[in-house]
């Protein structure tokens, strides 16, 4: 399977709190030939790890799309 790779972007919804977590949109964008662009809201404790976790949903997606080699 070929790697699947990905940038991303993060706006805060909300930001996070030494109490709360914070909310963050997440724009992923894939680099061809996986070129689809998909958004998330995720709760997060940072925007890094809101970051992280939307490439990882994205790579997850993208991956189910791809015919599998066997």
């Amino acid at each position: 399977m070929s790697r699947v790779l990905a940038n991303a972007t993060v706006d805060v919804i909300k930001p996070n709190t030494p109490r709360t977590i914070g909310n963050f949109r997440v724009e992923v964008w894939g680099v061809a030939p996986n070129d689809y662009v998909r958004t998330y809201e995720i709760m997060a404790q940072s925007d890094t790890m809101a970051a992280q976790e939307g490439i990882r949903r994205f790579v997850d997606e993208i991956e189910a799309l791809l015919p599998s080699e066997e």
